[in-house]
């Protein structure tokens, strides 16, 4: 059985296409992909170790699938569970909104009880604003991808994201590294 539940939101499946790629990355049998748009509560609760991939829409709107999810999500008690956060976001087009949705995902889960890993650096990005931001931290609170600007760093940057998580996670093991 994987011991890493990696849940996602998509709508134009970028934010899916990304998911496979970590399970890819990770291992399949490490990482169980699930649509959050067919997750329950318990299926969270299934694993120790979670990745959420959210994409933010429009001016830091929630993508339609985790937004019927949020009040599920909101009563899950993660104490005890590690999550690590993946978002999505166009950083010129919506530079004040930039991952937004990834900063909210990261409150609620943190107000229950989360051990978040992964903050990602915010160097080589170009954005006004954005609640993923961890204010004075120069990070966000999850790794921080742009498809529609930035799409070629994505490789890279998943190779290193993924081996970080796993060092946090204190998880045996290598990733198999994404062609860049």
């Amino acid at each position: 059985m994987a011991t890493i539940g990696l849940f996602f939101g998509s709508d134009e499946g970028n934010t899916e296409r990304v998911a496979y790629q970590i399970q890819q990355c990770l291992g399949e049998d490490r990482v169980a992909v699930m649509d959050i748009a067919d997750a329950t509560q318990l299926d969270l609760m299934s694993y120790d170790y979670l990745i959420f991939g959210i994409p933010t829409w429009d001016f830091g709107q929630i993508q339609s699938d985790w937004e019927e999810f949020w009040g599920d999500v909101s009563e899950v008690d993660f104490q005890g569970k590690s999550v690590a956060l993946y978002g999505l976001g166009d950083q010129f087009g919506y530079g004040d909104y930039f991952l937004d949705a990834m900063g909210m995902l990261h409150d609620v889960i943190v107000a229950s009880g989360a051990r978040i890993v992964g903050h990602w650096p915010t160097e080589g990005y170009d954005f006004d604003a954005s609640k993923a931001e961890l204010p004075g931290k120069n990070c966000f609170v999850g790794l921080a991808l742009d498809e529609d600007q930035q799409e070629a760093q994505t490789p890279e940057r998943l190779n290193h994201w993924c081996q970080q998580i796993l060092e946090e996670w204190e998880l045996e093991g290598s990733i198999n590294p994404l062609s860049e």
